[in-house]
C-alpha cells in the first residue's frame, strides 16, 4: 500500500511547516489519476500523525477529476483513467491538464505560543 508512504510525506511536510505548532486539519488535493485511494490515505493519516504535532487532526481530501486537451482537435475532456484518447478523434497526441496533482493546500495549525520571560532581565519591584 504506497499510500502509507505518501501519506507520510504529507506528514512530514506538514510537521515541518507548523514549526511545533499543534496541527487542527489539513487538506489535500488529490487527482483522479495519481493512483491514491482517498480511503486508505484517510486510514494511513491517522497512525501516520501518531507522536507528531499532527496527532489527531482532521484529513480533507479534495478530489481533482482528470481533465486533458487533444493537441490535434482541440477538444477538451475529462479523463476517468490514465487511458490517453480523445473521444473526439481518437488521437493519442493529448495535453493532460488536470488529475495528476497531491498537494497539501492548507492546514490549520496553534497559533504560536509567547515564549517564557527570563526571569533575569525582568524587572523586580
Amino acid at each position: 500500500m504506497h499510500e502509507m508512504a505518501i501519506t507520510r510525506s504529507v506528514i512530514d511536510a506538514v510537521c515541518e511547516h507548523a514549526a511545533g505548532r499543534r496541527v487542527h486539519s489539513v487538506t489535500v488535493a488529490v487527482g483522479g489519476l495519481c493512483a491514491v485511494v482517498p480511503d486508505a490515505m484517510r486510514f494511513c493519516f491517522e497512525l501516520a500523525a501518531e507522536g507528531t504535532v499532527a496527532e489527531g487532526a482532521s484529513l480533507e481530501i479534495v478530489d481533482v477529476p482528470g481533465a486533458a486537451q487533444c493537441r490535434d482537435c482541440g477538444a477538451e475532456f475529462v479523463l476517468t483513467d490514465p487511458i490517453l484518447l480523445c473521444p473526439e478523434c481518437g488521437g493519442v497526441n493529448v495535453d493532460v491538464r488536470a488529475g495528476q496533482e497531491l498537494r497539501i493546500t492548507s492546514m490549520e495549525v496553534s497559533p504560536a505560543c509567547a515564549q517564557p520571560v527570563d526571569v533575569g532581565t525582568t524587572r523586580q519591584r
